[in-house]
C-alpha cells in the first residue's frame, strides 16, 4: 500500500518519526511555543514527536519539501521529488507484500492493532488536540481502527471468489481476486485515524500497498522484516494530492473529503481510467414521530463532535401534531449541553476546526434568516478562546429552502414540519448527498417502506437509531454526491481487489460455449 498525509500534526506524531536537524535559523523561542515542548503536553513525546518532525516515510524518513508549522510541531512535507521516490519504493515493496500469504498478512495487521491497543489512550488525546472533539471519541477513533485491525485478520482467511457450474463437460468456471496494487488514501480532518484505518487493514490483508496518512505501523513492519515502503507517508498538501489523482501507477485512489474537492479527484482519475473510492459529503435527516425517542436521538446526532462529522444530523423532520412540543424540549437539552476544553471528562461538545469553519457557521445563519428561518437556540459565535460556536437550532424554513439543501459543517440542525409519509420521504431524498438517514417508529409497515425502493435513498439507512455511530462491520458510504464508495465491513473489500473470472479445461476436448460448432 501507498498514501498521502494530509493532516500535519496527526500524521508526524503516529509515524513514530526521528527527528531531522532543525533549520539552522530556528530560534529558541520558536520552539519554546510548539506544544510538544511545553510541560503541559510531554506525552506527544510517547509518540516520538520533536520540535522537528520528518513528513515522508517510504522505509526511510525524510522530507525536503516546505516545513510546516503547527501549534504542536513542524514537520517536514513532501516534495514531488520525494512523492516519485516513495512511490517507486513501494511499487518494488509490493512485490514482496504479494508473495505472503493472506494470513500471514493478516497477523501483520493484528499486530499493528495490537500496537494501537498499546497507546490508545496517547492516540485519543492527540485526536482530540489535532481536531477538537472530545476525549472520548477521540479514543473512540483509535478504537474504530483497532477493531478494522481485528476484522481484517479474520477476512484475511475468507478471501476468495465462488466456482461456478460450467455449462461444457470437463470445464471449470472459477473467480479469481487479486490485490489492485498501489492504494492512495486521501483522509480528512474529522477522522484522521479511523478513515485510514477502514482503508489501510483492508487494503493490507487483500494483499495491497498504501500511501498513507498515519504510520505507528513503520516498527510493526520492520519487526516482522517487510519492507517499509508497504505503507508509505508523503505528507503534503494538494500539489501531492493532485500528483496522487494523476499518477497512472495508483492503481485506487481513496479520498474522504468534501463534495467540491471529491469531483475534482474523480474527474482527473476517470480521465485516466483509475479507481476511486469516495466519502462526500453528507445532508443527512432524521425522520421522527416518536416523542420519547427524539431528544436524544437529535442532540447526540446534530451536537456531537460539535457537527463536523460526515454522518451529523442537519434537518429534523418532525410530525406537526408534535413539531412545537419537541422544538420545546429540544431548546431545553440544548442548553444543558457542557461546552468547555474537549480534554475534560465532563464537556461533551468542544470547538470547530478552523477560523474558516466559523465564517462558514455564521454565514449559514445569516443566510438561515434572510430565507425565513427563526433561530430559536444558539447562532453565535461563543466569547471564549478558540473556534467556538453556540449549537444552533432553526425553525421556519421550507424543506427545499437553498441553505436546507446545503451542507454545511457547523452544528446547525434545521427543524422542519411534514403532514404525511409520502411527503417526508420524498422531502428525505431530494437533497444531493445520500449518506446518513434514520426514521424513529414502532409501525412495522413503516419501517419495511423506508427500507424499501420507495423509502431511503441513502447508503445508511437505519431505524430508531441516529444517524450517526455506524459500526465497523457495515460497508459505509453513500450514494449521489456522498460518492458511491464504501468502506470497512460487508464486502467493501473488493473495492481494494480486481475479479478475473476463470475457465479451466480439464478435459481433451474443445467445446464451445453457447454450443457453438465452428469446423
Amino acid at each position: 500500500m501507498l498514501g498521502l498525509g494530509l493532516r500535519r500534526a496527526a500524521a508526524a506524531a503516529l509515524a513514530l518519526p526521528p527527528p531531522s536537524p532543525p533549520p539552522a535559523a530556528a530560534a529558541a523561542s520558536s520552539m519554546a511555543a510548539l506544544l510538544v515542548s511545553q510541560p503541559r503536553y510531554a506525552w506527544l513525546r510517547e509518540l516520538g514527536l520533536q520540535e522537528e518532525n520528518a513528513g515522508v516515510y517510504n522505509g526511510r524518513w525524510g522530507g525536503s519539501g516546505q516545513v510546516r508549522a503547527g501549534p504542536r510541531a513542524r514537520a517536514g512535507a513532501a516534495s514531488l521529488e520525494d512523492y516519485e521516490e516513495t512511490v517507486k519504493k513501494a511499487k518494488e515493496a509490493w512485490k514482496v507484500w504479494a508473495d505472503i500469504p493472506a494470513p500471514k498478512r493478516g497477523e501483520i495487521v493484528r499486530q499493528i492493532g495490537d500496537a494501537l491497543r498499546q497507546k490508545i489512550k496517547v492516540l485519543g488525546s492527540l485526536v482530540s488536540l489535532e481536531m477538537g472533539k472530545i476525549l472520548v471519541e477521540g479514543v473512540g477513533e483509535v478504537q474504530e481502527y483497532v477493531d478494522v485491525c481485528d476484522y481484517a485478520v479474520g477476512l484475511s482467511r475468507m478471501i476468495g471468489g465462488p466456482i461456478l457450474p460450467s455449462e461444457r463437460p470437463g470445464h471449470a468456471l472459477i473467480e479469481q481476486w487479486n490485490p489492485v496494487g498501489l492504494v492512495g488514501i486521501i483522509t480528512a480532518f474529522n477522522f484522521p485515524v479511523a478513515v485510514y484505518g477502514w482503508n489501510s487493514a483492508i487494503a493490507m490483508v487483500c494483499g495491497n500497498y498504501a500511501k498513507v496518512t498515519e504510520l505507528i505501523i513503520a516498527k510493526v513492519l520492520e519487526d516482522n522484516n517487510v519492507p517499509g515502503a508497504v505503507c508509505s507517508l508523503a505528507c503534503g498538501g494538494a500539489e501531492i494530492g493532485t500528483a496522487m489523482a494523476r499518477d497512472e501507477r495508483m492503481d485506487l485512489l481513496s479520498f474522504t473529503g468534501s463534495t467540491k474537492v471529491g469531483k475534482q479527484v474523480a474527474l482527473m482519475v476517470q480521465e485516466r481510467f483509475g479507481r476511486s473510492l469516495l466519502e462526500l459529503g453528507g445532508n443527512n435527516a432524521i425522520i421522527d414521530a416518536d416523542l420519547n425517542l427524539v431528544i436524544p436521538s437529535a442532540l447526540f446526532a446534530a451536537v456531537g463532535t460539535a457537527g463536523q462529522r460526515c454522518t451529523t444530523a442537519r434537518r429534523l423532520f418532525l410530525h406537526e401534531s408534535i413539531h412545537d412540543e419537541v422544538v420545546e424540549k429540544l431548546v431545553k437539552a440544548y442548553a444543558q449541553v457542557r461546552i468547555g476544553d474537549p480534554w475534560d471528562s465532563d464537556t461533551l461538545y468542544g470547538p470547530l476546526h478552523t477560523k474558516e469553519a466559523v465564517k462558514m457557521y455564521l454565514d449559514a445563519v445569516e443566510q438561515a434568516k434572510q430565507q425565513g428561518g427563526s433561530v430559536v437556540c444558539g447562532g453565535k459565535v461563543i466569547n471564549r478562546p478558540g473556534n467556538y460556536v453556540e449549537p444552533t437550532i432553526v425553525t421556519g424554513l421550507p424543506h427545499n429552502a437553498p441553505i436546507v439543501h446545503t451542507e454545511t459543517f457547523a452544528p446547525i440542525l434545521y427543524v422542519l414540519k411534514f403532514k404525511a409519509e409520502e411527503e417526508v420521504f420524498a422531502w428525505n431524498n431530494e437533497v444531493k448527498q445520500g449518506l446518513s438517514s434514520s426514521i424513529f417508529t414502532k409501525d412495522l409497515g413503516r419501517i419495511f417502506r423506508w427500507l424499501g425502493p420507495k423509502g431511503s435513498d441513502c447508503g445508511i439507512v437505519n431505524v430508531n437509531i441516529p444517524t450517526s455511530g455506524a459500526e465497523i462491520g457495515g460497508a459505509f458510504g453513500g450514494e449521489k454526491h456522498t460518492g458511491g464508495g464504501r468502506e470497512s465491513g460487508s464486502d467493501s473489500w473488493k473495492l481494494y481487489m480486481r475479479r478475473s473470472t476463470c475457465t479451466i479445461n480439464y478435459s481433451k476436448d474443445l467445446p464451445l460455449a453457447q454450443g457453438i460448432k465452428f469446423q
